[in-house]
Parts: C-alpha cells; sequence; structure tokens
C-alpha cells in the first residue's frame, strides 16, 4: 500500500513540476510576441516529454544524486516511508509556489525535502559536507554563471547585428475609425452619416512588435531570428525535461517492479499533464515581468539556459532550469537597463523560503508515514 501511495506522491510532484517549470524553455517567446499563450504550451509540452524520453538514456547519473544515498544512511534512502515524505514535501513545496505565482526550482524543494525528511529520521547522521559540495554550490553558483553568460552573449550578438548594418522597425498600428457626421436636409431636420476612415497611429510599445529589419547572407532577418529563437525555446524545454524527469523518478527506485523506463514515462506525462493545465500565472511572470524582451534578447538568454542545463544534466550537477533561466533573463534585463529588480527580489526572496518550507512539508510527512507505519 505505501508503493502505491509512494507512485501516486511521485506523479504529484511531476505534476506540480510541471506546472511551475513547463513554460519557463517558451517564456520569452511569449514575452516578446512571437508566440501566443497556447502556442507557446503546445511547444513547450511537446519537447519537455522528449527530454523527459531522452533522460532515460543520457541522464541517469542523476538518478544516483537525488536517490538520497550519500545524504542519508542507505538503509533510510531505501525507506518507502521517506522516499514518499520527499516527494509529498517537495510537491506540496512547488505547487503552492505555482498557486501564488512564484517559479521557483523543484531541484531545490527535492534539496529541502531530503533534508527535512533526514533530520527527522535520522538527526545529525544527514551527510551536511555532502549537502554543501552536491546540492548547495551548483544550485548557488549557475544563476550568476547564467547573468554573466546571457549579458556577455546578447551584448555580443547586438555587436555583431550593429556592424551588420540589421535595424529595428516597429510596427504601426492600423484601424479604422468610425466619424459621425451630421448632414444638413431640406427643412429643419438633420440627418447622420456614419463615415469611416483609415486611422494609421503608432500604438504603445507594450502593444507594438518590434521587428529586425533588412537581410543576412539574402534571408529576411526577422525570419531568420524567429526560426533561431524557436528552436533555442525548445531546446530549453527539451533540456528541462532531460534535467528535472530522473531528479523525480529517483524516487520510484524503491519498486523494484517498476522499471526505471515505465517511470520515466509516468513522470513525462504528469510533467505534461501539469503544465498544460496550471502553468499561466508562471508564466505570465517569467514572459513579461522580470524584463521586456526582443526576439534576440530572448533568443541570447534562451541559448544560454538550454547550453548550462544540457552540459549539467550530462555531468550529473544538479542545476535547476529555474534558476538558469531567471539568471539569464535579468542579465539581459541587466544590459539593456529595463529589469524589474523589485520582480527578482520577490523571485529571489521565494527562492530561500524553499528550503525550509520543503524541509517542514517533509519532515511533517515523514513523521506522519512513521507514526502510521
Amino acid at each position: 500500500m505505501t508503493l502505491i501511495v509512494l507512485f501516486a506522491a511521485t506523479c504529484f510532484l511531476a505534476y506540480s513540476n510541471g506546472a511551475n517549470d513547463n513554460f519557463k524553455g517558451v517564456a520569452t517567446l511569449f514575452g516578446s510576441g512571437t508566440m501566443d499563450y497556447k502556442k507557446a504550451l503546445r511547444l513547450a509540452t511537446a519537447t519537455t516529454i522528449a527530454g523527459s524520453m531522452a533522460s532515460i538514456f543520457f541522464a541517469q547519473s542523476l538518478l544516483k544524486t537525488f536517490s538520497g544515498k550519500g545524504l542519508v544512511p542507505p538503509s533510510l534512502a531505501g525507506s518507502p516511508e521517506f522516499l514518499l515524505a520527499v516527494a509529498l514535501g517537495a510537491g506540496l513545496t512547488v505547487m503552492l509556489a505555482t498557486v501564488i505565482g512564484f517559479p521557483i526550482s523543484t531541484t531545490h524543494g527535492l534539496t529541502g525535502a531530503l533534508v527535512g525528511a533526514g533530520l527527522m529520521a535520522v538527526g545529525t547522521e544527514v551527510n551536511i559536507s555532502v549537502l554543501g559540495s552536491k546540492f548547495f554550490l551548483p544550485l548557488l553558483v549557475s544563476p550568476f554563471l547564467a547573468l554573466l553568460m546571457a549579458a556577455l552573449l546578447y551584448s555580443l550578438f547586438r555587436y555583431i547585428r550593429i556592424n551588420l548594418g540589421i535595424g529595428k522597425e516597429w510596427c504601426a498600428c492600423v484601424g479604422e475609425v468610425e466619424t459621425v457626421t451630421p448632414i444638413p436636409q431640406p427643412g429643419p431636420t438633420l440627418s447622420l452619416s456614419v463615415i469611416r476612415t483609415v486611422d494609421p497611429t503608432i500604438d504603445s510599445k507594450e502593444n507594438c512588435i518590434q521587428r529586425y529589419s533588412g537581410t543576412f547572407v539574402g534571408v529576411n532577418t526577422q525570419t531568420m531570428v524567429d526560426a533561431a529563437h524557436y528552436t533555442s525555446a525548445g531546446l530549453v524545454c527539451f533540456a528541462r525535461g532531460l534535467n528535472d524527469t530522473p531528479k523525480i523518478v529517483a524516487l520510484l527506485l524503491v519498486i523494484q517492479a517498476f522499471s526505471i523506463q515505465w517511470g520515466m514515462a509516468a513522470v513525462g506525462f504528469a510533467m505534461a499533464l501539469g503544465g498544460l493545465l496550471h502553468a499561466r500565472k508562471v508564466a505570465e511572470k517569467m514572459s513579461k515581468k522580470i524584463t521586456p524582451l526582443n526576439h534576440g534578447q530572448g533568443f541570447s538568454a534562451n541559448v544560454v539556459t538550454a547550453f548550462l542545463v544540457i552540459v549539467a544534466s550530462r555531468m550529473g550537477v544538479p542545476v535547476s532550469t529555474t534558476h538558469v533561466s531567471v539568471g539569464s533573463l535579468f542579465g539581459i534585463g541587466g544590459v539593456t537597463g529595463q529589469a524589474d529588480t523589485r520582480v527578482v527580489r520577490d523571485i529571489l526572496m521565494s527562492w530561500f523560503l524553499t528550503l525550509p518550507i520543503a524541509a517542514a512539508f517533509s519532515a511533517a510527512a515523514y513523521l506522519t508515514a512513521a507514526s502510521l507505519g
């Protein structure tokens, strides 16, 4: 019975992860006006599932890291009650953040949950040195590295664009205006006539779309940038699926009758469903509130995010796609001077709170599961 509940709790964690994380890869497409919300969400779902399936072959080293082995005694790491507490603690934390609208890290939530359940179960036997080197260091360094790389890459791309003579243009918003004009008639009455005229105006910066003008090697520049932007967004979602799926599947290793392949398939499906049903609030914050984006800026942020997350997944380093993605966006906003520091401050505060909240949830869940067992 405990194993069935563990499977359900792990799927809940995967669902929460998808709700909070799936849209982050395509946030730049939505924020720059390149894609509407529904199309961006479909792209995110498809590429995240692809990443989840690829993790079967390319990211299994993360399974060991998030099984709890090395952090807590082996006997506890293989305990269904311990793994159940971790799944519930992390899942509840991520879902709470999703409902409020904050983009937090599932990796961070899992780390807090592992610590909370571990401390409740074995106290000082939790290996704090492993916690620092394998978990905290990558989580702390990765957003700053992403910020620096995104700022440098965008500055380089901008320099190249200017030197190639590729300019920018704003859309002109054209529409019809109806004017009611009185027309004198014989006698004391007036007749009213509706006249429609074309009214070209320049809309506000928020409602207009910035585009690149000119061609590069005979190809329309905007078309080329859009294609690169779509590809980079898909890569971020793919990388996220690749990086997050094995972290969650690690909780199912104790169920010996359940193969890793089927576990990753179940987690991938739950992640996709969570993103489809609950992504909107986090999507708005990631896409439009950290910093305004145009097509080139979004592409630059995505390239950095995808690169760092894929490399980390291959090396078995538990970085957070959320931390890397937000760091990249803030790096772009720092260069343009348009980053909303208040929003970034609130997001950072939610990150600091993630670990203790997840630890508290998982400690309570372990205490309950152990008492019932």
